[in-house]
């Protein structure tokens, strides 16, 4: 047969190949076999396969998958890919990187109905199913007719016939007791839920332990089937509840006693997305956007207890350049504790969160900034609040971090039963007592660890790892830098980024430059759509010398700049949230240009740009404007 493959005499370079306009309203599977060879033991900028999903209306291409292992066999990746109503085309890059010897080869690319768990093992690539070798009991094709196989059973499930495949595993060559044979279903790519089902024949002169595992991707299994030891003439169907909101394995395991112990045969593993047990109506999955909470409106679905007292009060400061405003926008809400002086020594105050099922792996990241303390430690704590017996046990609690800097802490979680997240902050004597900040509270399934391996959304940028899709447009000293930390000037810039408090962000070093001069930071080309885009970012302009901070819109085949966006001078000591609404049915460059102010104290910073389809959902009352309000340091309760 043919393949397709990069031509490696390109080092460094992108090779691009695009799929027709393509479309499908029912879920579908991706399954691309492919190869990456090499004779080089490491490198440290490998060759790499990419494949992204190119959606009408977007700006930017989704990366579904990434791989960069070499292998000397042909691999096979399942992909799912979620129903939609927008047409779209499927885009491989083959990435050259710096490794001479590397070659990239694509063999097949499929795009079949179906979810990529489903499979009837008609097709020698048996839908990315992989055996895990045992030297004794292994799971084995059957059927297809074949003279010399060792089939044991008559007919496949499928077809019905001698010609059909299936799987099965036999008890044959077992040598000691508890031999187990494992076959593994592709990992899960996009979150589902609904019915398990598959068709098996057991045939056993002894104990055959049958198993259905689910395993994420910390490798924690959980038994969701299991045979009872009844023999099955014929093909028996087996329909279990099936639960993956994040990545998850199918394994189904077979374990046998002794030699004697017969065979289990498996064939046309299909999925729905309703639930086996009651097909009219779905249980509604939970979701985990109902336990978090930016404060903006109220306190969402988190509650106080009264007999605390009130602990937490939802506050708002005004723009100044004295006191730091909430994480969400710089001028919103957020909560604090211990606002209110009381004549008690100390004060406690508890947050409770909505009730969460339990069995499944959480990942919970909030913001928080201390003020005032002379001991940090113990000042702010998460507990884990379990409903049936009164347990409450300690998961989180602050150590040492930067004073006034909104920090995210991040932390992973699971529990067999419901619970509730608790955030409680305390101290026992006033004089050690400072003031514990609150905001953006947010919950996703599955670990932190697995969420940060998952593949960045394509239209931000928080500048953790390098400029994504900027550039600098070099004019001599002026120019944008990436930092993390506080600025070197004091009374100017930030004390640390927006996205984590200790991560990266980019910024003007204004006393590398003179009053006036621009530096401009500009993104690559972006396809242009129809209909309207929102871009959010974030940007600090603090320092009483700071000049102007403005965004243009520059299409493709024009020369000039139209300016969507302006503000002048000193705006706030926090980190603030700057909205524009544009489109551009051509191809498009964004430029953020900055223009050093009167003095040093100018550092001029940004952080966290986000490209979002669709008109933005709120609106920024004024696009252009100078200076600051006021009213300076005022608490509004």
């Amino acid at each position: 047969g043919h393949y397709i493959s990069v031509d490696t005499s390109y080092e460094g370079e992108k090779a691009v190949l695009s799929s027709p306009e393509l479309y499908s309203e029912e879920w579908s599977c991706i399954r691309l076999i492919y190869q990456i060879a090499t004779t080089s033991e490491t490198s440290p900028d490998p060759a790499r396969l990419n494949l992204y999903l190119r959606q009408e209306g977007e700006s930017f291409d989704r990366l579904l998958w990434s791989a960069k292992e070499p292998s000397d066999s042909w691999l096979i990746a399942s992909l799912d890919l979620m129903n939609s109503t927008k047409k779209y085309k499927i885009v491989l890059e083959g990435e050259m990187g710096q490794d001479k010897s590397a070659s990239i080869a694509v063999f097949e690319i499929k795009i079949t109905p179906g979810y990529c768990i489903e499979c009837d093992f008609e097709e020698n690539h048996l839908c990315g199913f992989v055996n895990r070798w045992n030297p004794n009991v292994n799971w084995f094709v059957g059927g297809g007719n074949i003279r010399n196989s060792q089939s044991i059973l008559p007919k496949d499930h499928t077809l019905n016939s001698e010609l059909g495949h299936y799987m099965y595993v036999d008890s044959v060559y077992v040598k000691h007791f508890q031999e187990v044979a494992q076959l593994i279903s592709p990992k899960t790519t996009a979150p589902m839920c609904g019915c398990l089902s598959f068709y098996y024949q057991l045939k056993q002169e002894s104990s055959i332990v049958f198993t259905v595992y689910l395993r994420d991707t910390s490798g924690f299994y959980e038994e969701i089937w299991k045979t009872d030891n009844a023999l099955s003439v014929g093909w028996a169907l087996a329909e279990v509840d099936f639960n993956a909101p994040y990545p998850m394995e199918v394994i189904f395991e077979v374990a046998f006693n002794s030699a004697k112990g017969g065979y289990v045969a498996l064939d046309d593993i299909s999925f729905s997305p309703v639930y086996c047990s009651n097909q009219t109506g779905m249980r509604t999955p939970f979701n985990p956007a109902k336990a978090g909470c930016n404060f903006e409106e109220d306190l969402c679905n988190f509650y106080q207890d009264h007999k605390d007292g009130p602990g937490w009060s939802r506050v708002k400061v005004k723009r100044n350049v004295y006191r730091a405003g909430d994480h969400t926008t710089g001028f919103g809400y957020y909560l604090l504790a211990n606002t209110k002086f009381t004549s008690q020594p100390g004060y406690i105050g508890r947050l409770y969160g909505p009730t969460l099922p339990g069995n499944l792996q959480f990942c919970l990241r909030f913001y928080y900034a201390l003020y005032g303390f002379f001991k940090m430690s113990g000042t702010l704590a998460v507990y884990i609040f379990e409903e049936n017996h009164i347990v409450q046990e300690k998961i989180w609690s602050v150590v040492d971090s930067p004073k006034g800097v909104w920090t995210q802490a991040e932390i992973s979680f699971k529990k067999p039963m419901p619970c509730k997240v608790v955030f409680v902050s305390w101290c026992k004597s006033f004089w050690d007592c400072g003031l514990v900040a609150l905001d953006d509270i947010s919950l996703s399934l599955g670990s932190c660890q697995a969420a940060d391996l998952l593949l960045p959304n394509p239209g931000e940028c928080t500048f953790e790892k390098d400029e994504c899709v900027f550039t600098q447009k070099k004019r001599g000293r002026g120019s944008w830098h990436r930092r993390r930390g506080p600025t070197p000037t004091s009374y100017t810039g930030p004390k640390g980024d927006h996205t984590t408090g200790v991560g990266y962000y980019m910024y003007i070093e204004a006393s590398n430059m003179v009053y006036g001069q621009r530096a401009y930071l500009v993104s690559r080309s972006l396809r242009g759509t129809s209909g309207k885009q929102c871009l959010t970012f974030f940007y600090h302009m603090y320092g009483a010398g700071t000049g102007l901070l403005s965004v243009y819109l520059k299409k493709e085949g024009d020369d000039e700049e139209i300016p969507l966006w302006r503000r002048t001078g000193e705006q706030s000591i926090s980190w603030l949230r700057g909205l524009i609404e544009y489109e551009s049915d051509r191809n498009y460059q964004i430029i953020f240009e900055v223009i050093r102010g009167v003095s040093v104290r100018s550092d001029t910073a940004i952080d966290d740009i986000l490209f979002q389809a669709g008109p933005c959902l709120e609106v920024e009352e004024i696009q252009f404007s100078s200076g600051y309000p006021d009213s300076l340091n005022e608490i509004e309760y």
